[in-house]
């Protein structure tokens, strides 16, 4: 098949069986979007509504609410890159940590907790004083912002319906009468089945794959899922298309080549794969910046023993925060873990261990993230399809993750636990909140004594005005490419403090609305 789209695949989600056969597939469209997740949908969707013919691509499957079967092990496997085991390397003295990522239509939304914050005004005024992006408005940001909240059905839940485990941290706040509050989530008739990061068993949440991608294909556009983009298409530094592959999702075997023709291609494989792309496509990079700049929020967790039955698992997973510090970079958040994986995250082992797990439906889990200063750096591993990635946790960082243990602990007590284990090697069960007091001012705690995992990676295509020091513009084109665009976390040039979907989804609208205004100049010089 060699013009147009694919025929009949207008409104349709082929899958990798479905794209079989000989020779190789040639496609031609306006619009391909790499990536169905919270920037490649949200873009996609913007586009096709405008107008502009959108081809999808997913490397992930396509599944559906009835291949969610809450099966952690099975969901693993089916939704997420490497088993959610994609490793950040710490450098010596700093310690490595896993960075789930989402592998299927809708990304990383199919497998988040449906937490939507927006971004902190605080930080576009530094990108505007401190960074010189000078052209986003914090008007223009609120407008976006309250478009995708009505695109994704973001509400606050009611206190009484966020389950047991966030009414203790609401109850400990209180007590201590710090700021805090109930999550705004993207869900609409949400049941409270507690698992939201192994696939929406209910059609609650409104992932990508329940909003912006049914848009798209409503729109007009076709998605191609079990595609992974191999080399973006240039011609005299303009965009010109993608060489892509059906793959098979369990082993990643190549069954077909595809390539895409098209003037305009919008990247958004995720801030982990995207400078994998555009460095094997070797483009993007002549800042040095590609691949750099790596930021997450490193984050712990306390788990608090109390005397009353939580069954934390039950309802919302992210159900409350505590943001009394969020200006010094720290974020509570409540979040739970289905017993099976909750088995592997208590301390202790044997006896100890099995002791704890009696006791599981007792214990409340509580998180900390932190806004980094620190940074890693994202390279090909090896064979180029799975990113090398490495991560210096500083000092600073460190004392932030050990204040927000503490201050965690501090909570727990005050909502009436009876100890507290705080994830950190060679420090005892808390029994007291003066033993929360004690961790919080010890300084000795290093990087590689904590119980980390990661989140929210940012940064490895940084926005910026010159092209000297950023891989993108502020309407997040590739300085060194015409009509190739970049609508992912890894375009934002520090950490947002807060989970990132929601800004991800604002900027990846704004760009649509450019690419459409300027359709023609691009079309006309294919």
């Amino acid at each position: 098949m060699r013009a147009g789209m694919l025929d009949g695949a207008r409104g349709k989600v082929l899958k990798g069986d479905d794209l079989l056969g000989s020779g190789d597939l040639e496609i031609s469209t306006e619009v391909v979007v790499i990536g169905t997740g919270a920037g490649g949908a949200a873009c996609a969707a913007t586009l096709a509504e405008r107008g502009v013919e959108v081809l999808l691509l997913e490397e992930g499957g396509y599944f559906e609410r009835k291949d969610f079967t809450a099966s952690p092990l099975e969901m693993l496997r089916l939704l997420y890159r490497d088993f959610g085991l994609t490793t950040a390397i710490g450098v010596p003295g700093s310690p490595s940590f896993p960075i789930p990522m989402g592998r299927c239509v809708g990304g990383s939304t199919t497998i988040n907790s449906g937490t939507c914050f927006r971004m902190p005004p605080r930080v576009l005024d530094h990108w505007m004083k401190d960074l010189g992006i000078t052209n986003i408005s914090q008007d223009g940001l609120e407008d976006l912002y309250a478009r995708v909240e009505r695109d994704i059905h973001v509400a606050t839940p009611p206190l009484e319906t966020i389950g047991r485990n966030g009414l203790l941290l609401h109850k400990g706040a209180t007590e201590l009468g710090l700021s805090s509050g109930v999550i705004p989530r993207n869900a609409k008739g949400c049941r409270g089945s507690g698992v939201c990061t192994l696939g929406c068993p209910t059609d609650a949440k409104q992932s990508t794959l329940l909003s912006y991608v049914p848009r798209a294909l409503k729109a007009g556009a076709a998605l191609l899922a079990n595609v992974k983009a191999e080399r973006i298409l240039v011609e005299r530094e303009r965009a010109r298309g993608v060489l892509a592959s059906v793959i098979e999702h369990e082993t990643g075997a190549v069954r077909r080549k595809v390539q895409v023709r098209a003037p305009i291609v919008v990247v958004a494989c995720g801030t982990c794969m995207t400078p994998l792309l555009l460095h094997k496509s070797k483009i993007g990079n002549s800042s040095g910046q590609l691949g750099r700049n790596l930021h997450v929020h490193p984050a712990s967790k306390i788990m608090a023993l109390t005397g009353e039955v939580v069954r934390a698992w039950e309802g919302v997973p992210q159900s409350y925060y505590v943001d009394e510090w969020a200006e010094d970079g720290i974020l509570i958040e409540g979040i739970s873990l289905p017993p099976a994986l909750g088995a592997l995250a208590l301390p202790g082992t044997g006896h100890e261990h099995g002791a704890l797990m009696e006791r599981y439906d007792h214990l409340a889990s509580w998180g900390v993230m932190v806004s980094d200063t620190s940074h890693g750096r994202v390279r090909s591993g090896l064979g180029g399809r799975r990113p090398f990635m490495t991560y210096q946790l500083n000092q600073q960082d460190v004392r932030k993750i050990v204040l927000g243990l503490s201050r965690c602990a501090e909570l727990a007590f005050a909502a009436g636990a009876e100890l507290v284990h705080a994830s950190i090697f060679g420090v005892p069960p808390l029994r007291s909140r003066e033993d929360a007091l004690r961790l919080g001012q010890n300084t000795k705690v290093k990087g590689e004594d904590l119980e980390l995992m990661a989140f929210h990676p940012l940064g490895t295509a940084r926005m910026g005005l010159q092209a000297k020091t950023s891989v993108v513009d502020s309407f997040l084109e590739v300085h060194d490419v015409d009509g190739l665009f970049v609508t992912d976390g890894s375009v934002f040039p520090t950490s947002l403090e807060v989970n990132p979907q929601l800004t991800i989804m604002a900027f990846a609208l704004r760009t649509a609305e450019f690419i459409a205004s300027r359709r023609d100049r691009y079309t006309k010089t294919a």
